[in-house]
């Protein structure tokens, strides 16, 4: 038989009820084949969530025939290790070949990983982390909102994980911002990894989710009737619903019930085909590990084809002169709300697809203008630094356009994990951090920020950008709104001096293209080369003017775009015959240690030298602590002359 889609009736049916029945004894089954012939796996969750899935991907509006419709339901797996369950119910309602899920599961090159993987169709987000569901799940309910589709978002999530600190973070978030239309339903078998929860880690679920605001239904969680019925009257209540669903671990195979140790563990060929029995299942273990054996080859997979919102480039842009000194950050404000402000009349429209977010640091990353002139899409999400990274990293592949501003510390060393896994899950996010470098100053070692740029290049797809001046800041700005992917924009606390050529002209002025992978020529000369790094650039330009003065003729480069950068520009470099690196940065991990890399794998033979952040350094004026730790513009000029002497 085939399923209504929908929850618009009071109960199911008998027949629906036995085709559930009869569903989830074969998704059972498959949750045992395919852990078993992958020795590996987590079929105790699996097996007490499926009820769950069964009752989800059956009459939630999700399709297999059309899996990435715009307007579909959003179902998102927080607790990723049940992907057997997860696979077993899309699978056998036709989503692909469950057999191609069983024999490949956990395999190398497969996309049925061992944990809920979005190539998959019907899996929105890739989890395994615990605790980042719910967030990626506020993420896609925001998008119903700004993009004016009627959706229900639905995250299933373990007891377990519930005492992880960002899922209180997203709690309430969610309830401020009245994400009505997100159910959560939280299987509570009472077990994990290390035994009961209860012993664990105690933890108050139901009052946790009362307490931040939450409406909470509680059922059975293997009664199809209670679990169909608390979904829908969750759908007619004015909050976001906590559905607490009361489960069995490894339910159905008694020997497997309330056994802690296979949340984890794989039966054995003998126990699964007891279990296979148990269930009435087919003993079809012999055949299928025949076919693994062959090394059968996958299926394609429907395709997730993701066209990301971006902006047209256009040449509109701001220019700074010396008498407009500013920093940094207030440019990018500035960029930010000209942009929005521009696509709104450009377009004619009431609401634009932009989505900023803040964590209580509006005026410090000076986000303001686009608060005031845009209140519904700016959202206000406190001390939450966890939680709104994944929001906005899932957010951003809605065809929003999305900004995550932060201090460094928070926007990139403290949510690591977290946009690591927006890299993975192939987000649109720019994430904007000032206050990075020594140059934050007064407020210390806890707050510089100096390993951005290692942490941000060891993911595959995060770019960083490293403006030198507003000016550049600007075009840097108007950059990454206009391309797709992943962006770090980063820069400093302090009022810097707009850079000037030679003749004391505007160098990043009206006619600069910002070409991301250049590096700007910024001085040229034949002595040596030096190559300078965002806030570092006029400390780096005045050393230069030192050396000239001694009758030392130096070539100096900027390099705004280190996560990619020109070899041919580094050949350039070379022809000076020795090239120094002067940044704001941990020197184990930063822009110098790319490029010497870089020179290594190129051929290109030339003397090279680093000067960076060596120690964390403390409170006091930046010029003071650049001298502190040996990157003044004395300390470049007196470095350089030491070297050429030698």
């Amino acid at each position: 038989m085939s399923i209504k889609k929908g929850f618009d009736r009071e109960n199911l049916t008998n027949e629906e009820i036995e085709f559930l029945e009869g569903f989830t004894r074969k998704c059972r089954g498959d949750i045992l084949r395919m852990t078993t012939l992958a020795a590996s796996g987590h079929p105790g969750g699996s097996m007490s969530s499926i009820d769950i899935y069964a009752i989800l991907y059956g009459f939630c509006n999700v399709f297999p025939d059309d899996p990435f419709r715009k307007n579909r339901d959003r179902i998102v797996i927080s607790h990723g290790h049940t992907t057997p369950g997860v696979y077993s119910a899309l699978g056998n309602y036709g989503f692909f070949d469950t057999e191609d899920a069983i024999l490949h599961f956990r395999t190398a090159g497969s996309h049925f990983e061992g944990h809920v993987e979005k190539t998959v169709p019907g899996v929105e987000w890739n989890t395994g982390n615990l605790g980042q569901g719910l967030s990626a799940a506020c993420g896609f309910a925001l998008n119903s909102r700004l993009n004016n589709l009627s959706y229900n978002v639905y995250c299933v999530m373990g007891d377990g994980e519930q005492t992880k600190g960002q899922i209180g973070e997203a709690r309430r978030f969610a309830v401020k911002y009245k994400l009505n239309n997100l159910t959560v339903i939280v299987d509570k078998n009472g077990l994990q990894i290390g035994g009961k929860t209860s012993e664990v880690m105690p933890d108050n679920i139901k009052e946790n989710f009362e307490a931040d605001g939450f409406h909470i239904i509680e059922i059975d969680g293997h009664n199809f009737n209670e679990i169909y019925s608390a979904i829908k009257k969750a759908h007619s209540i004015e909050s976001p619903v906590a559905i607490i669903a009361d489960t069995i671990m490894g339910k159905g195979v008694s020997f497997m019930e309330n056994q802690a140790k296979y949340h984890g563990a794989a039966l054995n060929i003998e126990d699964c085909k007891k279990g296979l029995a148990e269930l009435k299942e087919p003993d079809n273990l012999d055949e299928l590990i025949d076919k693994k054996n062959l090394k059968q080859p996958l299926k394609p997979l429907t395709e997730r084809k993701e066209k990301f919102f971006v902006l047209d480039p256009d040449n509109k842009n701001i220019v700074y002169n010396r008498e407009k000194n500013t920093d940094n950050r207030s440019a990018f404000g500035n960029a930010l709300h000209d942009m929005a402000k521009n696509y709104k009349e450009k377009n004619n429209l009431q609401n634009i697809p932009f989505a900023v977010f803040d964590c209580d640091l509006e005026g410090s990353v000076k986000t303001g203008a686009f608060r005031k002139a845009f209140p519904d899409n700016f959202f206000e999400s406190g001390i939450q630094e966890h939680n709104t990274a994944v929001i906005s990293g899932a957010l951003s592949t809605e065809n929003i356009l999305t900004f995550f501003a932060d201090f460094g510390v928070f926007g990139v060393d403290e949510v690591y994990n977290q946009q690591r896994l927006n890299d993975i899950n192939g987000s649109n996010l720019k994430v904007v951090c000032t206050h990075c470098g020594i140059d934050v100053g007064e407020d210390g070692k806890t707050h510089q920020c100096i390993d951005y740029f290692g942490l941000l290049n060891s993911t595959f797809g995060f770019k960083v950008v490293l403006p030198a001046d507003p000016n550049q800041t600007d075009r840097a700005t108007r950059y990454i709104a206009s391309h797709e992917g992943n962006f770090g924009l980063i820069m400093g606390r302090s009022i810097i001096p707009v850079i000037l050529d030679e003749n004391g002209n505007t160098f990043f002025g009206e006619d600069y293209k910002f070409k991301y992978g250049k590096m700007d020529l910024i001085r040229n000369g034949k002595d040596v080369a030096v190559i300078s790094t965002g806030n570092m650039l006029p400390h780096a330009l005045k050393g230069c003017e030192m050396l000239k003065k001694d009758g030392i003729n130096p070539m100096l480069l900027n390099v705004s775009c280190p996560s990619d950068i020109d070899a041919e520009d580094l050949r350039l470099a070379a022809k000076t015959g020795f090239i120094v690196t002067i940044e704001d940065h941990n020197v184990k991990t930063g822009v110098g240690t790319a490029i010497g890399s870089l020179l290594a794998e190129n051929g290109i033979s030339v003397k090279f030298r680093k000067m960076g952040a060596r120690f964390y350094s403390s409170s006091g004026k930046p010029e003071d602590l650049y001298r502190l730790a040996g990157l003044s513009p004395e300390d470049l000029y007196g470095f350089i002359k030491k070297e050429l002497n030698k």
